[in-house]
């Protein structure tokens, strides 16, 4: 796969929309307690300006706290990135604004930059980890589809987009999308490059963010990984940069999640340096391919019943 340039004074990507999206992201799933202090280190010392969460992870009201203390420290709105997600009990034409709202009301903002559909399958309230059958309820995607467009048009959101789908589900939604997915958020990193996907959102002018792009030691641990270990050293990078710089020249842009003030400040450090073509393309040809976890702690591994994990939902079609 050729790789993309990215340049220092550029951080970031165009999309369809006109606006743009910057190059790397701080991701805040499973960040817990640490969200706030993460957010106002990531915006005010680090320079990110592209914050992405989802009401699903729990978080939105202490995000939310720090990117108003970052506006209130000088930094403009306009010059932030938002991105949130509308969760899977929501996914019913009635309860997108309503959700959006929530959204905007735990933000503490008035619109977002980006609203992207958490999973393509609706859940019941209060649905079992792993769901059961009856659980899983229709999920009328033109529908949802159709509100999420008027918010784009009533200026509450700027751009929309999807999480975690799968080919066959892409395709439907572009079949009667009257406002093209902006953004493909996707788990995609060395170790589960998501290929086919990938080239499907670039032949449809979608573009897409990696996240978990660093693997997890519960999963796929690159962080760990002998060749990205090696290519960091040769490099003088840490394995964290490599792998979040990778996907930058790979044509994505990333969400990398940390706790810790100095790999946040580090992740970003990726736009004067290249990873040289002979180690990218080994990069682009690990072969033992593995998701981290099912892309979202939601369900127990070890349960019983017709869905196991996310992943079986996830992959489950209509």
């Amino acid at each position: 796969m050729a790789q993309l340039k990215v340049s220092r004074e550029e951080k970031g990507f165009g999309l369809r929309s006109g606006h743009r999206i910057p190059a790397v992201g701080l991701g805040t799933w499973r960040a817990g307690s640490q969200a706030s202090d993460s957010v106002f280190t990531a915006i005010l010392q680090a320079g990110y300006r592209h914050i992405d969460t989802a009401w699903q992870y729990g978080v939105q009201e202490e995000v939310g706290h720090s990117i108003q203390a970052a506006l209130q420290a000088g930094i403009e709105r306009k010059d932030l990135f938002v991105t949130s997600k509308i969760w899977c009990t929501e996914l019913s034409p009635d309860r997108v604004r309503p959700a959006l709202m929530n959204t905007l009301q735990e933000l503490k903002l008035d619109y977002l930059d980006l609203y992207l559909i958490h999973w393509p399958f609706r859940l019941k309230e209060g649905a079992d980890r792993p769901p059961k059958a009856g659980d899983i309820l229709d999920f009328d995607m033109e529908g949802v589809w159709r509100e999420m467009e008027n918010l784009v048009k009533d200026k509450l959101v700027r751009d929309i987009g999807i999480c975690n789908f799968t080919l066959s589900k892409l395709n439907k939604l572009l079949s009667f999308a009257q406002i093209m997915p902006s953004v493909c958020q996707m788990e995609m990193h060395p170790g589960w490059r998501n290929d086919k996907i990938l080239e499907a959102c670039k032949r449809n002018g979608i573009h897409v963010t990696a996240y978990s792009p660093l693997g997890s030691q519960e999963g796929r641990d690159l962080i760990h990984d002998p060749l990205v270990q090696m290519i960091a050293g040769k490099l003088n990078k840490s394995p964290g940069q490599v792998l979040v710089k990778w996907a930058i020249q790979r044509g994505t842009s990333v969400i990398p999640k940390s706790g810790n003030p100095d790999r946040i400040k580090e992740n970003i450090m990726v736009f004067d340096w290249e990873i040289p073509e002979q180690d990218f393309q080994a990069l682009c040809h690990i072969t033992d391919q593995k998701r981290v976890l099912d892309g979202e702690e939601l369900f127990v591994n070890k349960a019983e019943g017709p869905f196991r994990s996310v992943a079986d939902v996830w992959d489950h079609e209509d």
